[in-house]
């Protein structure tokens, strides 16, 4: 069992950046690959960025490569968004998710196991 828990998000100026963190429980974290997704309102939750389980391999939609960097520390079971050039459609509750996503899963909700409770994200323009 793994509990996810968000932190970070808040209100800022398009073009300003966050930093989102999501803090693991569970000794197994180092195990999973972890996702970061968001639901903006009236719409599904969509892929924003994965990480594999040791860091090597990341993963981004094209709406936010270049200016979104996903991390995570281990040690810390912590994962990290750092979210930069925020534009108005960024806005969304942003969750992330534990689990062990096929090679060519990792943008599907489906393959990952354990979520967070959700962090919101707003950008003004």
């Amino acid at each position: 069992q793994v509990q996810l828990v968000e932190s970070g998000g808040g209100l800022v100026q398009a073009g300003g950046s966050l930093r989102l963190s999501c803090i693991a429980s569970g000794r197994t974290f180092s195990s999973y690959s972890m996702g970061w997704f968001r639901q903006a309102p009236g719409k599904e939750r969509e892929f924003v960025a994965a990480i594999s389980w040791s860091g090597g391999n990341t993963y981004y939609a094209d709406s936010v490569k270049g200016r979104f960097t996903i991390s995570r520390d281990n040690a810390k079971n912590t994962v990290y968004l750092q979210m930069n050039s925020l534009k108005p459609e960024d806005t969304a509750v942003y969750y992330c998710a534990a689990g062990y996503p096929s090679s060519s899963g990792y943008v599907h909700t489906g393959q990952y196991d354990y979520w967070g409770q959700g962090t919101q994200v707003t950008v003004s323009s």
